[in-house]
């Protein structure tokens, strides 16, 4: 099986997705669900990581170069609040939802998204900033 292309551009992608009895989305659709399930995908892989104010930084950038990695991510900035640990009989504490200050930018096609994943009224929320389509520059 051949290896997909995720940095196709639109007329190609849109080639090998309309197949017959599949609904089409749009690449805006797209980029919407690719940051709502890699921010879905954090948050359920890394809670419950032991931490320390010491290795926060690292454990930051972890999140970060392992995201990145996946198709689809253009950018991603993970902050976790030290504020928010506690240290358990052992020294350390796991990291929680309400920790993380995630924002993540994916692009399918020339259509972007840019999501949240932050602390809000004592909730983790993952939230849509915005939403954004480029046009493509013609060859004329």
């Amino acid at each position: 099986m051949e290896e997909p292309d995720y940095n196709n551009e639109p007329e190609e992608m849109e080639e090998r997705e309309t197949r017959p009895g599949l609904k089409r989305f749009t690449d805006r659709e797209r980029s919407i669900f690719e940051a709502g399930i890699k921010l879905g995908a954090l948050y359920h892989q890394w809670v419950g990581t032991p931490v320390s104010p010491q290795s926060a930084a690292s454990v930051e950038t972890a999140i970060e170069k392992a995201v990145i990695l996946q198709p689809y991510v253009e950018e991603i900035t993970v902050k976790i609040d030290t504020s928010q640990m506690k240290k358990n009989t052992y020294g350390y504490s796991e990291l929680s939802g309400l920790m993380f200050d995630v924002e993540i930018v994916t692009r399918v096609g020339f259509s972007y998204c840019r999501a949240s994943l932050a602390p809000e009224n004592g909730y983790p929320l993952m939230k849509i900033l915005e939403c954004h389509e480029i046009t493509a520059l013609s060859d004329n």
